[in-house]
């Protein structure tokens, strides 16, 4: 335990705008390998890739914040604003690669969100994020009061779709998405079952 609070007092002495900068980094980082031939023959394919995983790691991470404080006291609440905006930031940029670099011609995009599934599962999923980004901030959160919180359970349904769409996308059960998605789910479950507990009428 007490490992865990001298972790949580070096915590509260990040400041959440280093947080942003650092977490913006990354993207840039992968178009840099691809620029110079460090994600192999099919940069491109691979650059989606590793956006895509990254925007996962970061919704899990969005996820876990409660999880972590429930069960081992790790205090990342804090952050939780910002993980969930440079997921949608992760996000955006993945779907940039695959229309501006990937597809480019507007009516293939168009013939290929409706005729492949994976990217129907992707794409309804990145718009269940957009109203979570849109308002991500302290004026939306005081004008819309107790609905800013229903409103940004949208984040579990697409946690959920993301995972989904990685399992289609590899067209066969590898073990990698497969993980990724029984980590979603599982911290899904976490809450399901916590939010229960609270529910339930405590016994004299």
């Amino acid at each position: 335990m007490k490992v865990i609070d001298t972790v949580n007092t070096a915590l509260r002495r990040v400041p959440v705008w280093l947080v942003y900068l650092v977490g913006s980094l990354p993207p840039f980082w992968f178009l840099y390998l691809g620029l110079t031939g460090g994600l192999g023959v099919e940069p491109i394919k691979a650059l989606e890739h590793e956006l895509g995983e990254l925007a996962l790691q970061a919704v899990i991470l969005g996820l876990a914040v409660t999880p972590l404080r429930g069960t081992i006291g790790l205090n990342l609440i804090k952050f939780r604003r910002a993980i969930g905006v440079l997921t949608f930031y992760y996000v955006s940029a993945h779907l940039l690669v695959w229309l501006v670099l990937d597809v480019q011609i507007l009516s293939q995009i168009w013939a290929d969100i409706l005729k492949r599934p994976y990217i129907t599962v992707g794409m309804v999923s990145f718009l269940l994020m957009l109203p979570l980004a849109v308002t991500s901030n302290n004026l939306s959160v005081r004008k819309l009061g107790p609905r800013w919180r229903t409103l940004h359970k949208l984040v579990y349904p697409a946690a959920i779709l993301g995972g989904v769409h990685y399992v289609m996308l590899e067209k066969t059960w590898q073990p990698e998405p497969l993980t990724y998605l029984g980590i979603i789910l599982a911290l899904l479950v976490w809450r399901v079952a916590k939010s229960a507990q609270r529910s339930r009428p405590s016994r004299a």
